[in-house]
C-alpha cells in the first residue's frame, strides 16, 4: 500500500481516515500490534492491579494546530472566569452562600495560600465538535487531577502501533509532555511563596487505598530526577510537631502536592488533623489549596449562571458561559419546576450526577437505559444530593478495539480533557466510549494524542 502523503495537503481528519484505511487492509498485523501494546500496558505503570489496566485503541487522536490554538483560547477564557469566581467567594460572605459548603470547609477555603495561582492544576473536560469547533463543558477537575502519566505512556508506545508508524514519517506531529511540565509548574508556584527553599521536600499526598498509586510513584521518580526529594504519603499517616509537618518516614514536609480530593478529606476529617493543622497554621505550602473546591463542586454549574456571578463577569464572559455550559438543575427541585415529566419522557436528553464526586461515580445517562430503568434510577436518586444536567451528545469518531472479538470498526463518543497548569493550556487527554458516559467504569478507552505542527496546518481552519 502506498502511504505517501503531500505534507502541504494533509490535515488531521484526512490522516486519521488514512490510518483507519490502513488498519482495514492490514487487520492481522494490526491485531498483533494491538496485542503488543496491551501486553506492554499490562506490565507498565498503567496497570493498577489484576484486570484494572488502561485500554487503548490503534487510531490516536490527531488535531490540527489551529484546533490546539482553540483549546488554548478555551483554557484562557475559562480560567479567567475561575479567577473571578474564586475572588468573589473569598471577598464576599453573601456570595459564599451560593455554595453548600460546611463551616469547616469554608474555613479551609478562606485560608491564605502564599501564591497567586487560583487553581495551579486542573483538567477542563469538554465535548468538542471537531467539525465546527463548537463545544460544551462536561466538568472541571481541580481536585486530584490525574492521568498525566497515562498520556505519557500511551504516547511513548506509539512506536509499537504499526498503523501509526506507517504514516509517522510523513507528518511533523507534535506531542504533549504532562509529567515534567507539571513538576516545573508546581515548583514555580512553590518558589513564589515567601521563604521558599531552593530544594523543598515534597509530599505527594492522598488516601493511598483510593489512589492512582502507580502514577504517584512516577511523579516521585521524576521529582528526584530533578534533584527534588519527594515521598508518596498517606494523608492519615502524618504527624505535626513543633510547627513541622512530618512524613511517615520522619522527613519535614515543605510542600504538599495534594491528590486527595476534598470530599474524601472532609469525610475523614478527624483522622487527618495533623495535615489540617499544618495547613491552618501556614506551616506547609499546599498545592492545590482548598479553594479549588469552589470550581470542582458541581454547584459551580448553577453558580456560573447566577445573577451575582453575571454581575462580576463581562458581557463576553457571560455569553461564553451561556453558550458552553450545559443547563443544570437540582434534581430534588425538578418536580416543583415542572421538569420531572420531561426527565422521565425525554430520557436521552438528561444525565444525573452527584454534587460532589469524582471518576464518574454514581453518574447515569438516560441514553444508556430503558424508560423503566431510567425512571427507577431517577427516583432512587431523589434526596441523595444529585444534579440534573442537559445531556451533551458527544462528537463521534471511528475506531476499532482489538480486546474483544469480533473486531469491528464502530463509532465512539469523544471526551477531550484540557490540562491547565498555572492557568495555561498544557495538553490533551483523549478518552472514548461506546456508551453514554465516558469513564473507566463505563467501558472507557484512552488513546494517545498528537497534533500536526503549525507549518503543516497553517492553512487549516476550524
Amino acid at each position: 500500500m502506498n502511504t505517501s502523503i503531500n505534507k502541504k495537503d494533509i490535515n488531521a481528519k484526512e490522516l486519521t481516515g488514512m490510518i483507519g484505511d490502513y488498519i482495514r487492509s492490514h487487520m492481522s498485523e494490526c491485531e498483533k500490534s494491538a496485542f503488543r501494546m496491551e501486553n506492554y500496558i499490562k506490565h507498565s505503570d498503567l496497570n493498577a492491579g489484576g484486570n484494572n489496566y488502561t485500554r487503548t485503541m490503534p487510531i490516536p487522536k490527531i488535531f490540527d494546530y489551529r484546533t490546539i490554538e482553540h483549546f488554548s483560547e478555551i483554557v484562557s477564557e475559562t480560567y479567567g472566569i475561575f479567577e473571578k469566581v474564586i475572588e468573589a467567594y473569598l471577598k464576599d460572605p453573601e456570595y459564599r452562600k451560593l455554595f453548600p459548603f460546611s463551616k469547616e470547609l469554608e474555613e479551609l477555603i478562606l485560608l491564605p495560600t502564599g501564591y497567586k495561582e487560583a487553581v495551579p492544576v486542573c483538567r477542563i473536560d469538554i465535548f468538542y465538535n471537531e467539525e465546527n469547533g463548537q463545544f460544551k463543558f462536561c466538568e472541571f477537575n481541580t481536585d486530584g487531577t490525574s492521568a498525566m502519566n497515562e498520556n505519557k505512556v500511551l504516547d511513548d508506545i506509539l512506536y509499537m502501533n504499526n498503523a501509526w508508524k506507517a504514516f509517522e514519517h510523513e507528518v511533523n506531529a507534535g506531542r504533549f509532555e504532562l509529567v515534567d511540565s507539571w513538576i516545573d509548574a508546581l515548583l514555580e508556584t512553590y518558589h513564589s511563596v515567601e521563604g521558599a527553599k531552593d530544594k523543598p521536600y515534597v509530599a505527594i499526598m492522598d488516601f493511598l487505598d483510593k489512589a492512582y498509586l502507580r502514577e504517584f510513584f512516577v511523579f516521585e521518580r521524576h521529582f528526584r530526577a530533578k534533584g527534588i526529594e519527594a515521598e508518596v504519603c498517606d494523608i492519615r499517616h502524618l504527624t505535626y510537631e513543633n510547627g513541622k509537618l512530618l512524613s511517615p518516614t520522619g522527613h519535614v514536609i515543605d510542600v504538599v502536592y495534594r491528590r486527595a480530593v476534598t470530599s474524601d478529606i472532609m469525610k475523614d476529617y478527624d483522622r487527618v488533623q495533623p495535615f489540617i493543622q499544618a495547613v491552618k497554621e501556614g506551616n506547609v505550602c499546599l498545592i492545590g489549596a482548598f479553594k479549588t473546591q469552589i470550581i470542582h463542586h458541581k454547584a459551580i454549574n448553577q453558580v456560573l449562571v447566577h445573577p451575582m456571578t453575571k454581575a462580576i463577569l463581562t458581557p463576553e464572559e457571560n455569553r461564553f458561559i451561556e453558550e458552553h455550559l450545559p443547563k443544570t438543575f437540582e434534581l430534588d427541585k425538578t418536580e416543583e419546576e415542572g421538569l420531572i415529566s420531561k426527565v422521565y419522557e425525554d430520557k436521552d436528553d438528561w444525565i444525573i450526577k452527584p454534587v460532589d464526586s469524582y471518576a464518574a461515580k454514581g453518574v447515569y445517562a438516560g441514553v444508556d437505559y430503558s424508560h423503566s430503568e431510567w425512571k427507577r434510577i431517577v427516583d432512587g436518586c431523589f434526596g441523595q444530593n444529585y444534579i440534573l444536567q442537559e445531556y451533551c451528545r458527544p462528537y463521534l469518531t471511528e475506531n476499532i478495539y482489538f480486546g474483544k472479538k469480533p473486531y469491528e470498526f464502530q463509532l465512539y463518543s469523544n471526551l477531550t480533557g484540557l490540562y491547565t497548569y498555572n492557568g495555561k493550556f498544557q495538553g490533551v487527554y483523549s478518552r472514548m466510549s461506546d456508551g453514554g458516559i465516558i469513564s473507566t467504569q463505563y467501558n472507557e478507552k484512552t488513546v494517545a494524542t498528537r497534533y500536526i505542527n503549525k507549518e503543516e496546518s497553517e492553512d487549516e481552519t476550524l
